[in-house]
């Protein structure tokens, strides 16, 4: 009975350490700049609303948030989509390197971002140097540039799920008549749902809280909220009621696509773990 007590004691310790700095930003959010720099307050007293009444009014901070939403959303699906369909393609077909490939595919994630800023930028340019439009400062251009990260990590991820499903289901479809097309979505693609689902979450957020590519290769059209903050960060001071605010606004989406997949995610991440 202690052993299930200090159990339970650990978790609760852990869980105050992770949701005490986001109880802690929203304290600052609601607080005016003068109680800011008074001693510290821990407990909410009065609620000063005005720093979200500022951020919801004001349209440049709307748009940054449809932004983040589309290239997000663009990306992660993108990412998944192709993720899924490499996968399905390494796992089935005899082909010789199939390591070599994985391994070349995941050295992308594990290169730093700051490698790929002047390639991608020149990248970016010369795009429309070729044609009569660009992708810089674009969401279409962001929603590719994350790829370059994402799209390995989505791999890497739905590998295991897809190699857990057995190859026999296939075969048996093929048996029956079923296209090759037919088989991925009808068979493979409702077996592998767990595991994209926690593919789709992680790209996403990845995506979500993104700042190093998108200061640099943005700078109105499709500029995102995380580059928004940099705004509050002047000469004559930092706005640490907007700051606090706004980081309020970017975690309430991340929770919501959290609550959506959240029955997936554990499925997702041992699915494929153990073979029989």
């Amino acid at each position: 009975m202690s052993r299930n007590w200090l159990y339970v004691l650990f978790w609760i310790f852990v869980s105050f350490l992770t949701l005490f700095p986001i109880y802690w930003l929203f304290v600052i959010s609601v607080k005016p700049a003068v109680e800011l720099f008074s001693t510290p307050d821990l407990i909410l007293r009065d609620f000063y609303w005005k720093n979200y009444v500022d951020v919801l009014n004001d349209r440049t901070l709307r748009s940054y948030m449809v932004n983040s939403l589309v290239i997000s959303s663009g990306n992660a699906v993108l990412c998944t989509v192709l993720g899924f369909l490499a996968c399905y393609a390494l796992s089935r077909f005899d082909m010789g390197g199939k390591e070599s490939i994985f391994f070349w595919t995941i050295t992308n994630r594990m290169a730093p971002p700051a490698v790929f800023l002047l390639p991608l930028f020149l990248l970016l340019t010369q795009v429309y140097k070729m044609g009569d439009f660009s992708l810089l400062d674009t969401r279409i251009g962001m929603i590719l540039v994350y790829c370059t990260f994402n799209l390995p990590f989505a791999i890497w991820t739905l590998r295991p799920t897809i190699e857990g499903i057995p190859k026999e289901l296939d075969e048996a479809a093929h048996v029956d008549g079923a296209s090759p097309w037919r088989v991925i979505w009808e068979v493979v693609f409702p077996l592998a749902r767990p595991g994209l689902a926690v593919t789709l979450i992680l790209t996403w957020v990845f995506a979500w809280n993104e700042y190093l590519l998108a200061a640099t290769l943005t700078n109105f059209n499709a500029r995102t909220l995380t580059t928004g903050l940099s705004e509050y960060v002047t000469t004559t001071g930092t706005e640490w009621g907007i700051m606090a605010t706004i980081s309020v606004f970017t975690l309430i989406p991340a929770l919501i696509v959290f609550g959506m997949v959240q029955r997936h995610i554990v499925a997702g991440l041992t699915f494929g773990a153990v073979k029989g």
